[in-house]
């Protein structure tokens, strides 16, 4: 998975857009293969510049459909109650991270198969833009890279382009585990036992399998003479093994604190500021008092809105804190991030994204009054109480 070296590139509804910096360097590779790939394709001198300038179209074309992709898992897990905090290309593709797991298989097999379906979609675009643009078979022979045949730009390019959108779709479908193909494995394994540990267990040994067949393919080739592509897939299979060993683990975990909720662990007793409540107030009786950073926002009938932290206080002006009320400068929970369901498996928490961030999350009942707040570290205790025990 990416590392924390990313730079944003824009925001859409929220999500983060960015890139890794490892993003750079396969950008910069591609463009110089596919420089010479247009450059013998359109039998272009060396001199020419439309080959470099089809290249650096058709990668940034193809980072175009990779991050497609992800926002297509991104749209039917926001549209599932599944936030996303940020998708992230980088060397190998693009991640979406969900701020949280799937709650049922279904849930999880459309979010999942979200992205493949994008992904056919844009193969099948530029497989028609290109037949429309120059008719089926000359389409093909572009696709096959025949040679003797003369072809645009524009028809090198779509037709590249509906080729890598078919391998990423051919790929991404392989049942292994992180791979879409390996979560809607996962979701059936899921649909079938009833038991989503028991799925995971399944579909990372699956993704595990699919990685050394990966490692050993990468190092035939590498022993062939196919060097690039070699280390590509042993490092494919190096990474899709880490991945699948750590839901492997994450989902042993899981299995041992499975019935305990987080009504079970949080603290029943929290304590909590009105909207209503002055910014002095505010600072006085709870940051000073308590010392502690952020703390539950709730209206007149104890229902969870948001979250004051420290720094939003301290930033209004010492004259008007006595009138500004803390509901004109709290954290509004508008994606819904900053809170948890008290009767949610336990579970449900591990790799939370706010919870990491912030350290502790707000526990509602159905009707979304607060009823408790659950921290990290509690879960962390829960964590190692279920280890010693096991």
């Amino acid at each position: 998975m990416p590392a924390g070296n990313q730079l944003t590139l824009f925001t859409v509804r929220g999500i983060r857009i960015g890139v890794d910096y490892s993003w750079f360097f396969v950008l910069f590779v591609l463009i110089i293969y596919l420089s010479g790939v247009y450059r013998d394709v359109l039998s272009a001198d060396g001199g020419e510049s439309q080959p470099y300038l089809l290249a650096v179209i058709t990668a940034l074309g193809f980072f175009g459909s990779i991050l497609l992709h992800e926002l297509g898992h991104a749209v039917v897990a926001t549209r599932n109650g599944i936030p996303i905090s940020e998708i992230t290309l980088w060397l190998f593709g693009g991640v979406a991270r969900m701020t949280r797991d799937s709650d049922a298989p279904g849930t999880e097999f459309k979010v999942a198969i979200a992205g493949p379906i994008v992904t056919l979609l844009l193969a099948l675009a530029c497989t028609g833009l290109g037949i429309a643009l120059s008719g089926a078979d000359e389409f093909w022979r572009a696709v096959t890279v025949e040679e003797d045949t003369a072809i645009s730009g524009a028809l090198a390019v779509l037709s590249w382009l509906a080729s890598i959108n078919v391998l990423v779709l051919v790929f991404n479908l392989i049942p292994a585990f992180p791979l879409d193909g390996g979560r809607v494995a996962r979701a059936i394994a899921w649909k079938v036992t009833g038991n989503r540990n028991r799925a995971t267990r399944f579909a990372a040994l699956v993704g595990q399998g699919f990685s050394y067949a990966f490692i050993a393919l990468g190092l035939l080739w590498l022993l062939a003479g196919n060097v690039i592509g070699g280390i590509w897939l042993a490092l494919i299979g190096f990474i899709l093994a880490q991945s699948a060993r750590g839901s492997a683990m994450q989902s042993k975990f899981s299995s041992r604190i499975e019935g305990i909720s987080v009504a079970d662990v949080m603290d029943a007793e929290p304590v909590a500021i009105r909207e209503s409540t002055s910014v002095e107030r505010a600072i006085d009786e709870y940051f000073l008092r308590y010392r502690w950073p952020w703390f539950p926002v709730v209206d007149g009938a104890d229902r969870f809105r948001g979250l004051l932290v420290r720094e939003a206080a301290d930033a209004v002006p010492e004259p008007s804190r006595a009138q500004q009320t803390v509901g004109e400068v709290f954290e509004v929970d508008a994606s819904g991030t900053l809170k948890v369901r008290d009767d949610a498996p336990l579970e449900s928490l591990l790799g939370n994204d706010a919870l990491r961030r912030l350290g502790g999350l707000a526990a509602v009942d159905a009707d979304g009054r607060l009823r408790g707040v659950i921290t990290a570290d509690q879960v962390g205790r829960a964590l190692r109480s279920a280890v010693s025990s096991g």
